[in-house]
């Protein structure tokens, strides 16, 4: 393809709900074009996209895959994208590079799930025009009638473009609509022959065309006028208003066919091209000139400075990492000069690289709105952008994607905590929905994800990829210790063991702080009754006390010590003395105190259909929540804004799921300390001495 022919890329996101079948699909368009000799199947390990151990094992796809074809002189990059929710934000991810995209669903109705509406929402918010595919017609009880009716649930409005020949065993392939012309395949070889469509089913097609007629003329004023008069639209008036209306998101144009056994999937190369956009139709990128703050655009322009921005990173511990870009202006080439502006660090392509599922070629150069890869950037991560030093952009970053769960990690071996690190945030690198971090009070290292088997999922990557075995664990809630009340208490220490002895004699009063002060230490002392040098060995001796607690094991936060009177003795008294009668007396003094127990609370959003409501906010209250607010957020769901104790929804995904029958989704972030219900903390406390004399035998 000449480097200059940006209306001749293409960019097409393969998207839908998981078990729709869109590897097959994706995997069809390859075989379809030519890219491949062989169909490549899911079943059998053979997909060019489900390459990693853990898709073939599982037989779903986990992470988007890309692969290009040539088809009638367009370079259509395919992008497979994960369908299942656990893994639906790379998806997202990828729409950020398509120009298009093909919406994959079955044909036996019902099917539509909340990842279908997810995606659909998506297409239209990021304005990507979309053609949908009805796959599998070869199946028992498959009725592409019944596909139009789940498309219209998610909101979607269906053109059908075709008709199939032959039900569910029998199809052997479909009608073109707007040509009147059959096209039947011969087996799975994907041979195709047009004819003219079965006599026995003109009716069934006059309906039909009628319905796209009007369909494709209730979208243009002009179009819809001479239609009302009763005036025939030409072949060229139907197929400009069918592109227009695609492209303008008015109508979803449907196809139909049976990837598994390669039926339907020349039309569908033919709609991709035909119907939907390259980068030279789109409208610019906006983003922001990192040093005045002006918004700046980029068009799709092969001479304009180059900029691109970093959707997809893949990292193999071996060959580095490889960044997965969208040209966005101007070409990219072999040893080009750039910076990432997003982290304003120079950096030198080398060369780049166009993906073939699992296999990367090396291209010289690919012009604005293409696709490639980029081994061994220096600090460029996903969401970043690279441009030309001179005229400096920044795009705005991908969106994030809060956590729904976490849990502790446990690595096998001690010896392997370094290399456990080392390893999940090189994950990280590629999965911009994991988290990691270590809880600094009680020393796990907790991963957070989208769910149970997104983390299921890491975790055997990470074993596979760098050799590490770890064990997922319910992550420790972080408590905390305080006081109510204040109290007066003397800590001495007095030991005459032969020779010189051990003595120091502290009186301590400690008060609550407000909640998050932490701790504050005030030297009381006057006339000397304990010498300025000893003074801070009392200070380290409570501060010594804090971490390891003393009602349940936990730290303790939020109150003042005073220290205002104690003796010395010139001959016994040292700071070890000092330290051991301050952790005493600060004991005796706690325990005074109305000692309690804090935990977190969590701000949580909860996003929900309108008639779950109610099971949703019954469910909050019966885990301790209160319910701040409720708002409305269109398209028939609500936010509920809640405070919830962390302890309370550890696990909440799977039973939000449960609620809401999939459709509900929910973030979570910490708010602040609260004191936790007598009868739970009592339980706690018994739990934390139960361990210690355990511990202690």
């Amino acid at each position: 393809m000449p480097a200059d022919e940006v209306a001749k890329v293409q960019n097409i996101a393969v998207v839908g709900q998981g078990g729709a079948g869109k590897t097959t699909v994706a995997d069809a368009l390859l075989f379809a074009a030519g890219a491949v000799t062989r169909l490549g199947r899911v079943d059998d390990g053979t997909s060019a996209f489900d390459t990693e151990p853990e898709e073939q094992r599982r037989k779903t796809t986990i992470t988007a895959a890309l692969h290009h074809v040539a088809w009638r002189k367009h370079e259509v990059n395919l992008i497979d994208t994960p369908g299942y929710s656990s893994f639906l934000h790379d998806a997202r991810n990828c729409l950020h590079a398509a120009t298009g995209a093909v919406l994959v669903l079955g044909p036996t109705g019902g099917e539509v799930k909340v990842e279908a509406e997810k995606v659909w929402g998506w297409l239209a918010e990021l304005g990507i025009p979309a053609v949908g595919f009805v796959t599998r017609m070869d199946r028992e009880r498959a009725d592409v009638a019944h596909a139009l009716k789940d498309l219209q649930a998610i909101g979607a409005k269906p053109a059908l473009l075709q008709l199939p020949v032959g039900r569910e065993a029998e199809f052997r392939g479909v009608i073109d609509l707007l040509s009147g012309r059959a096209y039947l395949y011969q087996g799975e070889s994907g041979v195709v022959q047009e004819a003219a469509p079965p006599a026995e089913l003109a009716d069934e097609v006059r309906a039909a065309r009628e319905r796209l007629v009007e369909t494709i003329a209730e979208a243009n004023d002009a179009l819809l006028e001479k239609y009302l008069e009763g005036v025939e639209l030409t072949a060229d008036e139907l197929g400009a208003g069918l592109r227009e209306g695609a492209r303008a998101g008015k109508f979803l144009p449907v196809l139909c066919g049976a990837a598994g056994r390669a039926i339907g999937l020349h039309p569908l190369l033919d709609a991709i091209v035909d119907l939907l956009p390259s980068p030279a139709d789109l409208k610019p990128w906006v983003g922001d000139n990192p040093k005045t703050g002006d918004s700046v655009e980029r068009a799709a322009d092969p001479t304009a400075p180059f900029s691109a921005f970093v959707f997809k990173t893949i990292v193999d511990p071996f060959a580095g990492r490889l960044s997965v870009l969208r040209v966005v202006s101007g070409r990219i080439h072999a040893d080009l000069n750039c910076i990432n502006s997003a982290r304003d660090v120079r950096e030198r392509i080398g060369h780049p690289l166009k993906l073939e599922g699992k296999k990367q070629t090396a291209v010289t150069a690919a012009v604005a709105g293409d696709i490639v890869a980029v081994a061994k950037l220096k600090d460029v991560a996903s969401g970043d952008t690279l441009c030309d030093e001179k005229s400096p952009i920044v795009f705005p970053p991908l969106p994030d994607t809060p956590a729904a769960i976490s849990f502790a990690v446990a690595p096998k071996s001690k010896a392997d905590d370094e290399k456990v690190m080392q390893g999940l945030h090189r994950l990280m690198e590629e999965d911009t929905a994991l988290r990691v971090h270590r809880d600094e009070q009680t020393k796990e290292f907790v991963v957070s994800g989208t769910g149970q088997l997104h983390l299921e999922v890491a975790i055997e990557r990470l074993k596979r990829k760098f050799g590490t075995e770890v064990e997922l664990k319910a992550p420790k809630v972080p408590y905390k210790e305080t006081i109510k009340g204040s109290a007066k208490a003397q800590g001495k220490y007095k030991r005459q063991t032969g020779g010189r002895g051990q003595y120091g004699d502290t009186w301590l009063e400690i008060a609550p702080l407000a909640r998050g002060k932490g701790f504050e230490f005030e030297d009381a002392i006057v006339g000397g009754v304990i010498p300025r040098n000893f003074i801070p060995a009392v200070e380290k001796g409570i501060r010594e006390v804090l971490p390891q607690g003393i009602l349940a094991g936990y730290p303790i936060v939020d109150l003042k010590v005073k220290l205002y009177d104690g003796t010395y003795h010139d001959v016994d008294s040292s700071e070890m003395s000092f330290k051991i009668a301050a952790s005493m007396g600060f004991k005796k003094a706690f325990e005074m105190c109305k000692p309690v127990l804090l935990e977190p609370i969590m701000t949580m959003n909860v996003v929900v259909p309108d008639e779950c409501m109610g099971d949703v906010i019954g469910d909050l209250n019966s885990r301790r929540g209160k319910v701040v607010g409720v708002e409305p957020k269109g398209n028939g769901q609500q936010v509920i804004k809640a405070h919830v104790p962390m302890a309370e929804v550890l696990r909440y995904a799977p039973d939000l799921r449960s609620m809401t029958s999939g459709r509900g989704d929910f973030a979570l972030e910490f708010s602040h300390y609260e004191e936790v219900p007598p009868h739970i903390a009592e339980k706690l406390i018994k739990e934390a001495q139960a361990t210690r004399a355990e511990r202690h035998g």
